[in-house]
């Protein structure tokens, strides 16, 4: 029996007797609430839930879920799937390798807010609680008694430090604040699972085939939410949903048979992308998605520099400038000042070419630089390239680029006879202008992404990493710094000009505005470095996931209005606060921030 003086009153407290559950409902007690309350969120979702279809939605039928009603009825369903699996119910327990009981609490959480952001929205929008019909207060009053029950489960609670009598106020409230966040921490902490015994390779194909297609929905979802209290509600549930998975233990068994079929896995995800378009009535969404695929692939060139090779660009878009105006120049607009109109493929490789020659013509003199002298000098390139441009109008400099007002009228790209610019028709499905466009940037996405692997995992991909963890070390094993670092600038660069060949035919303009250090609307060198630091540094998959949510996010909260930008960065820094290793992030990284976690047996080159 251990005991230990609080910094109030100086009693001992027997820990062994002190509550184990945030709230003190018996165990037994918590946990049938916890899945009676998810499984009666699923049955409220089939009820009415406001009188008027003025609500976004139409929340009024009976038997058939709408709108916020769907994400209420999965995160029930998902907690009260927890709770049968936490008796340990036959057939269900795959569901929660790592155990169930911090899977509850964060599924019953997240339907919890879900659902009492609905409510209260309905009452903001529609004049007061009485707009609700029967079916709101019942899944307000479940969810809740879920959210209650899920929290009286027990848990090991942490060792509360001792704080100084002397200490100021300002550090009482700092340990306050740093006992809550361990005392939730420790409320949804589950074990590592033990290795699940290897499937046949058919089976785990087909887990992999799964994991992919519930990718799609959700992504597919996402982008087409129709209306802001949707879309709101779609980040709360994902979030939570994807916490409690993480937390039970399916997340990491996915993780492991898709690193035992990486080829797979890569091809998979790409085919089920591939896919997207096919799922659109029209063109509105894969509008986005070629975007998010653009500012995707420029992340993951970015990735090389930053990620591998841990050199810090801050003006890592005028790459992707360069590219752009190379190809714009040479694919036959009435802009340009070259009577050139040549294929795309040539205009492709020789905007990466440019792009990379900018590199090495920057990289060279400055590479020897580190840390923030280096950040200030590619920042200062980047503030060059967009400033020559804008004056390169024949006024304040030769007639190159056409000034502000940029290369406009950029032809559609016309394939062996494929014109990009018409709607066409495959097996019944008619694609538009953006989805041609996007499958063509997924292809290109698919080049880096193999340059990014081949890289990483060869002889120049380790240098990387071991200037990225200690130059000094590295240069002492006899490691080319210098050469390396131009190499991992060089290929950023040039992959960055090869998808801005691809933006210039998209944008039908290209602009120098487009290519500033920080914008609202990105690619932008701010938001390309947020979307690697975001998704994981040295993944492959971080950045891509990062720059889908940077793109997505502001694009989907325009109804905030001058408040869009305070939300997004809040966000932000909630995120790097309490993830700062990204969402997607390799395993040696994860463990530089998370020092208490479980170091893994082996570690791969490049620390996954």
């Amino acid at each position: 029996m251990t005991t230990q003086t609080t910094e109030n009153t100086g009693a001992p407290v027997n820990k062994d007797s002190a509550p184990k559950a945030l709230i003190g409902l018996p165990e037994n007690v918590g946990r049938a609430l916890a899945t009676a309350g998810g499984i009666l969120a699923v049955v409220s979702t089939f009820l009415a839930w406001t009188w008027t279809s003025e609500f976004p939605g139409d929340l009024t039928y009976y038997g058939y879920p709408g709108g916020l009603q769907v994400l209420v009825l999965i995160g029930g369903a998902l907690t009260a799937l927890f709770g049968l699996a936490s008796y340990g119910v036959k057939g269900l327990r795959w569901i929660a390798p790592a155990g169930a009981d911090g899977a509850i609490k964060l599924a019953a959480t997240g339907t919890f807010v879900t659902t009492w952001y609905t409510v209260i929205a309905i009452s903001a929008q529609l004049g007061g609680v009485v707009n609700l019909e029967p079916g709101g207060f019942i899944a307000a009053a479940v969810t809740l008694a879920a959210f209650l029950g899920a929290f009286s489960l027990p848990f090991e609670r942490p060792e509360e430090e001792l704080i100084d009598e002397d200490a100021t106020p300002g550090e009482r409230i700092g340990h306050i604040w740093r006992h809550i966040v361990a005392l939730l921490k420790s409320a949804v902490f589950t074990p590592t699972p033990a290795p699940a015994r290897k499937l046949p390779a058919y089976a785990e194909i087909l887990v992999i085939v799964a994991a992919m297609a519930v990718g799609l929905i959700v992504f597919t979802y996402g982008i087409g939410t129709e209306y802001d209290e949707l879309f709101v509600g779609f980040l709360l549930t994902v979030g939570f949903l994807f916490a409690a998975l993480s937390k039970a233990g399916l997340v990491a068994r996915v993780s492991a048979i898709t690193g035992r079929h990486s080829t797979i896995t890569m091809f998979g995800a790409f085919i089920a992308a591939a896919l997207f378009p096919f799922t659109q009535s029209d063109d509105q969404y894969a509008t986005i998605g070629v975007y998010i695929l653009i500012f995707a692939t420029v992340a993951l060139g970015l990735n090389i520099v930053v990620g591998l090779a841990g050199l810090l660009d801050l003006g890592y878009v005028a790459f992707l400038g360069v590219g752009a105006y190379t190809a714009a120049m040479v694919s036959g607009s009435p802009s340009s000042p070259f009577d050139l109109h040549l294929p795309f493929w040539i205009s492709a490789l020789l905007g990466a070419a440019v792009a990379m020659v900018f590199g090495v013509l920057i990289g060279a003199p400055t590479l020897r630089l580190r840390g923030d002298y280096l950040a200030i000098v590619t920042l200062g390139f980047g503030e060059i390239f967009r400033i020559t441009v804008l004056n390169m109008d024949g006024t304040s400099g030769p007639d190159i680029t056409n000034g502000s007002n940029g290369i406009s009228s950029i032809p559609n790209l016309d394939i062996l006879g494929f014109d990009f610019g018409l709607e066409h028709t495959f097996l019944g499905f008619t694609i538009g202008r953006f989805a041609n466009y996007f499958l063509l940037m997924l292809l290109i996405t698919l080049i880096v992404v193999v340059v990014f692997k081949r890289s990483s995992d060869s002889r120049i991909g380790r240098a990387w990493i071991a200037i990225r963890e200690d130059e000094t070390a590295a240069l002492a094993m006899g490691i080319n710094g210098f050469r390396v670092k131009l190499i991992a600038f060089a290929l950023g660069a040039s992959l960055a000009g090869l998808a801005g060949a691809v933006q210039a035919h998209v944008t039908y303009t290209v602009t120098p505005e487009q290519y500033q250090f920080a914008h609202v609307v990105p690619p932008n060198s701010a938001f390309l470095l947020a979307a690697v630091v975001l998704g994981g540094m040295g993944t492959i998959a971080g950045p891509l996931v990062g720059a889908a949510l940077l793109y997505l996010i502001p694009a989907k909260l325009q109804f905030l209005g001058d408040y869009q930008l305070f939300a997004f960065g809040l966000a932000l820094v909630l995120l790097m606060r309490f993830r700062p290793e990204g969402l997607i992030p390799n395993r040696r990284r994860q463990l530089e921030f998370h020092e208490e976690a479980e170091a893994p047996a082996v570690l791969s080159k490049a620390g996954a």
